[in-house]
């Protein structure tokens, strides 16, 4: 059966692009047929990631939300970002978001239809015969995040171990718990090495009764990848790539 994963945060700067790249990468290193949709439409950017041409991009999650194409016409087999490792079955679409200026205008102008995205959503489950489809949300909470947030089988929300942070989740916990969103999993991120991981776990699993999936170092060697390749299925033996796989299981069970 297939599943809706959201990657949510509540403020931005969390890593959020970056983990929902990578934990959609191990989980089509898995075997899966994986999508993955920009929905931060208002500043886009996981293509990146992905090494994706955007002059390549004849259509975008823009345009089927305007009428232009069908849903599935904006997805884009990366694929070969994989590699070798996840053997024939194992795939990645990418539905991105337009990064033209005009677009992004147009969005924060004129708005979208935001019932097309759940409609969409199941048209690519269907369409790509997808496993699972991650969802890259907008921080913070507006119509098209709860949206997403509400149909999802699965919402994972990433926090900093930052006082602000902590706030911010707050909100969004009790929100997704509102919307009975069947599983949650906080995943913290940028963690200072010198930091009680045991300790802080305790802590925030007390503060929020959800359970802490993992907690990703601070890495340097993300950071000079700059948002480049997928650093998990490069890095594979890395602390971070292996909580990384850990948070992947979890998902896929």
């Amino acid at each position: 059966m297939s599943k809706i994963v959201s990657i949510h945060s509540f403020r931005g700067g969390t890593g959020k692009s970056n983990s929902t790249a990578n934990l959609a990468g191990i989980v089509a290193r898995y075997g899966y047929r994986v999508g993955i949709v920009d929905t931060d439409i208002q500043s886009p950017g996981i293509h990146v990631l992905f090494g994706f041409d955007e002059q390549k991009m004849k259509y975008a999650l823009n345009d089927y939300l305007w009428g232009r194409c069908n849903i599935e016409e904006s997805a884009y087999d990366v694929s070969s970002v994989l590699g070798q490792t996840a053997g024939k079955k194992g795939k990645i679409y990418l539905i991105p978001s337009s990064i033209k200026a005009r677009d992004i205008t147009k969005v924060l102008r004129e708005g979208f239809d935001f019932n097309l995205l759940n409609e969409g959503f199941q048209k690519l489950l269907t369409a790509l015969q997808l496993d699972f489809l991650f969802i890259d949300t907008h921080p913070g909470l507006n119509e098209e995040t709860l949206l997403s947030i509400a149909i999802s089988d699965i919402l994972v929300l990433i926090l900093r171990p930052d006082r602000q942070d902590f706030q911010g989740t707050a909100v969004t916990v009790e929100v997704a718990r509102k919307l009975e969103v069947p599983n949650m999993l906080l995943l913290i991120n940028k963690a200072l090495p010198a930091l009680d991981f045991d300790a802080l776990k305790q802590q925030v699993e007390k503060i929020y009764n959800a359970p802490v999936a993992g907690i990703l170092p601070l890495a340097e060697e993300l950071i000079q990848l700059a948002s480049s390749d997928l650093f998990c299925l490069r890095h594979p033996e890395h602390p971070l790539s292996q909580v990384m796989d850990k948070v992947a299981r979890m998902i896929m069970q």
